[in-house]
Formats: structure tokens, C-alpha cells, sequence
């Protein structure tokens, strides 16, 4: 992988960790109730599920450029087609007042780290995101492993950094969600570069 082909999937991470979803709203919750130090268990738990996430993706991906020519096309435009599809998501995403619960179950270290697991392995939209957008930053001259290792690496460091700020922050930044206005903003604000990568990735080529 090329240095500028890496630093375009870094600002790619960046994007996909800050835009709202599920490991958000997770690490959100798990800041505001349990605190940073034991909350963030909970991103760790997230982070062991993208590695396996990402390495059912390489396995296969690999196997379908090895065996098809034209499979590059066919996973550039499906990327493409998902990330415009994912920008009208956000935008038309419903939005509601939010209300802060008073009274949550405590859990422990671990049920933190497996409720981060789970969140990110039933989430089947996950693997579809990484099998949408990986294979675009390959170079298939090179072998695939070692470019899917940094990728991995370089995906779960920065969620790891966004994920303690949505822990640590999570009191202030629920606060700044919680009126409908502000959430539909928001969505328009994603779904606006959720397209903006869709155009970028149109202009990729193997």
C-alpha cells in the first residue's frame, strides 16, 4: 500500500469512526453511566469485534480477486452505491428528543467488553461497510495480508482515540444530541460526507 493510498484510508477512518452509530451510542452510554476508566471497556470489546470483522472480509475478498478479473469494478461500484445509500440513510434518519435514564444495571469489566462485542458483531451492516470500502485502498500487486494488517491497524487505532472521546465525553455530548433540531443537523451534516466519499471512491481505479 502506497503511502498517499493509506493516508486517504486514515481520513476514510476518521469518518467512519465520528459518524453517529452504534459503537457511538454505545461508548456514549457506557461513559455516561459507568465512567471513562470502567466505560471504556466496552471500546476494547468494540475493537476485538472489528478485527474479526475485518479479517472475514480479507479472507474473502482475497479469494474473489484471485479468482475473478473483474471483481475490483464490481466491489469499487457496490462501495460507491453503498456509501450513497448510507448518505440517504442519514439524511432521511428519524430524529426525537433524547432522555437520560436515572437508573442502569451495573456490570462488570467483562459485560462491558462482551456488550461491546456483540454490539459490533449483530450489527451485519458492519461487515458490508468494511467489504464496501477495504478492498478500495488495495494495492493487488502486493501481497493482501500484510496491507489488511495496517489497515486493521490503522482502523481500530483511530476508533480506539474516537471511541475514548465519545466515553469520556459522554455527559457533554449527549447534552449537545438531545434536541431533534440538533440531531437533524447532524444527520445532514454525515450524510453530506457520506456522499462526498462516495464521489471521491467513483474516481479510484485498480
Amino acid at each position: 500500500m502506497s503511502y498517499s493510498a493509506w493516508l486517504s484510508f486514515m481520513l476514510t477512518c476518521w469518518l467512519i469512526s465520528v459518524s453517529p452509530g452504534a459503537g457511538a451510542i454505545a461508548s456514549m452510554s457506557s461513559g455516561l453511566h459507568y465512567g471513562f476508566r470502567r466505560g471504556y471497556a466496552n471500546a476494547v470489546g468494540l475493537q476485538l469485534a472489528l478485527l474479526l470483522q475485518i479479517a472475514i472480509v480479507a479472507a474473502g475478498v482475497g479469494v474473489l480477486f484471485a479468482s475473478t478479473a473483474w471483481a475490483f469494478l464490481v466491489v469499487k461500484w457496490f462501495g460507491v452505491g453503498y456509501l450513497l445509500y448510507l448518505a440517504y440513510m442519514q439524511y432521511q434518519a428519524p430524529v426525537q428528543a433524547m432522555k437520560m435514564q436515572t437508573q442502569v444495571p451495573n456490570k462488570s469489566l467483562l459485560q462491558l467488553l462482551l456488550h461491546g462485542f456483540l454490539v459490533n458483531m449483530s450489527n451485519p451492516k458492519a461487515i458490508v461497510f468494511l467489504l464496501a470500502v477495504l478492498p478500495q485502498f488495495l494495492d493487488l500487486s502486493q501481497p493482501q495480508w500484510p496491507q489488511y494488517l495496517l489497515m486493521a491497524a490503522t482502523m481500530i487505532g483511530i476508533d480506539l482515540i474516537v471511541m475514548a472521546g465519545y466515553t469520556g465525553l459522554a455527559a457533554k455530548v449527549l447534552r449537545l444530541l438531545r434536541s431533534a433540531k440538533q440531531q437533524k443537523y447532524i444527520n445532514r451534516t454525515f450524510a453530506g460526507l457520506f456522499a462526498g466519499a462516495a464521489m471521491l471512491l467513483s474516481f479510484l481505479h485498480q
